[in-house]
């Protein structure tokens, strides 16, 4: 992701920034689409991951489509030319003015995650005299095995119908007449990292599946979610997930009936590694038990580490800089300018002897580090830098 010429050109750079390697993006969607198409499945990108608009119109131009959590990620996703008949609309509190903006749109799909949520698409539905097309977000009750913030599959977490609502819900179906049932949805958690959570995802979708069969009801979509993880720790090591086992579990246990499509929701496991968040060490203050580098890029730019303790690889760009110099390690906590304890990037860490005006690298920020900033503290939104525009 860097080299000497690269960083040279930073200097003129304002930090902090969001640097996106273009290159890394698309040689991730080829993957995604060379090891999709096998199996003729569909994926849409997780909007929530980065709504940056280069990064868009990127993934757009790959064929995939948009899985939305609000209106205006809908409304997003239209500007950035997404076809409206690939874009599904998620969220456990969908507003009215939402609904609209999806009903107006004439999307794919909403992915219904309650039966009063179904009767308020209805009426908004009949008023327009249009039929929204639903999937049902079913909790399948499967532990991903990931953060407890981030698991989203259990019964205890707010999303999807309980398994023991089904039966009450499809006989309120039959008297909603502005919905039209084309899918069952699943999603058990983000930044999963052991396949046999989506063999247990399959093996209860099969069951289900069943269930719906017994009743002479046949589903034409099957959308499993997303949440395949990245390797936060060696972001240039595995810098692309196993997209290949991935898409071939679902085929290896994935019981379909005749006909039916298998649709995904990628997010993290798109962007991810294509990002990083550069910032500059303002200052390096000598502490009782530790050293500080204290950088002007904080929780503004990347809340992950402030929200829920996440790592991410922090590097000094000197060391790509000067490949001769052996430089001794010195740990450092690795702190922003926010008015806050929580800013923290990381405790402990090694890096080369550090000095104010140093370059640091926050890897493996192209998800959930842009699309989360704020401006707390009356700080400035930061610009995004793009590698082919420093060619």
């Amino acid at each position: 992701m860097f080299n000497t010429d690269i960083i040279s050109k930073f200097k003129n750079i304002p930090t902090p920034f969001y640097y996106y390697d273009v290159e890394v993006l698309k040689q991730t969607l080829d993957l995604i689409k060379k090891e999709s198409d096998k199996y003729g499945y569909i994926v849409h990108y997780a909007t929530k991951a980065n709504a940056n608009n280069k990064i868009l119109d990127s993934i757009r131009s790959y064929g995939l489509g948009a899985d939305c959590v609000s209106g205006n990620e809908i409304k997003k996703a239209i500007e950035c030319n997404f076809d409206p008949k690939h874009i599904v609309f998620a969220g456990v509190g969908k507003s009215d003015a939402e609904i609209n903006i999806a009903l107006d749109h004439s999307i794919f799909c909403f992915n219904c995650e309650s039966l009063q949520e179904m009767e308020v698409i209805n009426e908004l539905a009949l008023a327009k005299n249009k039929t929204a097309n639903i999937a049902l977000r079913i909790n399948p009750n499967v532990n991903a095995n990931t953060h407890k913030y981030i698991t989203t599959g259990l019964e205890e977490n707010k999303f999807g119908i309980n398994l023991w609502e089904l039966e009450s819900v499809i006989e309120s179906l039959k008297e909603l007449k502005n919905l039209k049932l084309i899918g069952l949805h699943f999603h058990i958690g983000s930044q999963i990292t052991d396949m046999s959570s989506f063999k247990s995802l399959c093996m209860r979708v099969n069951e289900i599946q069943s269930w719906f069969v017994s009743r002479k009801i046949i589903i034409e979509n099957i959308n499993v979610g997303g949440g395949w993880g990245v390797d936060y720790h060696e972001p240039d090591k595995n810098r692309f997930v196993d997209f290949a086992a991935y898409f071939k579990l679902y085929n290896d246990f994935l019981e379909l009936r005749p006909g039916q499509k298998v649709h995904f929701e990628l997010g993290r496991a798109v962007v991810a590694q294509c990002g990083a968040l550069i910032s500059k060490v303002l200052y390096i203050k000598k502490g009782v038990c530790t050293n500080f580098a204290i950088l002007d890029a904080g929780m503004t730019e990347l809340m992950r580490p402030a929200l829920y303790q996440a790592y991410h690889k922090i590097e000094n760009l000197k060391q790509y800089q000067n490949t001769r110099i052996k430089y001794q390690d010195v740990k450092y906590d690795v702190v922003g300018p926010i008015c806050e304890s929580s800013d923290c990037f990381g405790k402990a860490v090694n890096l080369p002897e550090t000095s104010r005006g140093d370059f640091i690298a926050i890897r493996t920020a192209g998800a959930y580090g842009e699309v989360m900033s704020s401006s707390y503290n009356l700080r400035d939104r930061v610009k995004s830098i793009y590698s082919d525009d420093l060619k």
